[in-house]
């Protein structure tokens, strides 16, 4: 199957990519994510994927689109800022991979044990439907300790949160809040 794969970053790529690539599918990746804050973590997060993309010769559609001020607008108005996030990102690939030909898209996201698989599966099939593609959903999550050595190996810059201004705050201030801030 030809699956275009949304990656928030190269270290949860490292993982799907090569589990897609046993299965027998055609991967290629897409870069979007206007949710990451700051832009340095952006730009590293990015860079990143660059050098995977090298090292191991994967396909990828880069949206290198920094629109921070959409998203910022977005997640204040949203009652589950989540929620829009994923909104926001698979309904990007859903079109990408429609309009580019492909036969399904999935989203790396599923490889983290901190993210809402119920939210995400439910996210990716609504942004399937709308745009008449296949959301490919696999439980990635046996391999999020696989992915980290592999990404370490690859000498891949490794993140400490899930990018969004939000989820930084998060980390530092240990608040658990994901709902309106």
């Amino acid at each position: 199957m030809q699956i275009l794969v949304h990656i928030c970053c190269a270290p949860c790529f490292t993982y799907p990519h090569k589990r897609l690539v046993e299965e027998g599918h055609d991967v290629t990746g897409f870069f979007y994510n206007p949710n990451i804050h700051p832009y340095l973590e952006y730009k590293n997060r990015l860079e990143s994927l660059e050098k995977y993309v090298e090292l191991k010769g994967a396909r990828m559609i880069y949206k290198d689109d920094y629109n921070i001020e959409s998203y910022l607008r977005g997640a204040l108005d949203a009652d589950d800022r989540c929620r829009f996030c994923y909104t926001m990102r698979l309904t990007e690939a859903a079109k990408t991979a429609c309009t580019l030909g492909f036969e399904a898209f999935t989203t790396t996201l599923l490889i983290s044990p901190y993210q809402e698989h119920e939210v995400l599966i439910e996210t990716g099939k609504k942004a399937a439907d709308e745009n008449g593609i296949e959301f490919y959903y696999e439980d990635f999550k046996e391999g999020y300790r696989e992915s980290r050595e592999l990404a370490r190996g690859f000498g891949l810059y490794m993140q400490k949160y899930c990018g969004c201004i939000f989820s930084e705050k998060e980390r530092y201030c240990k608040t658990k809040n994901k709902s309106k801030p």
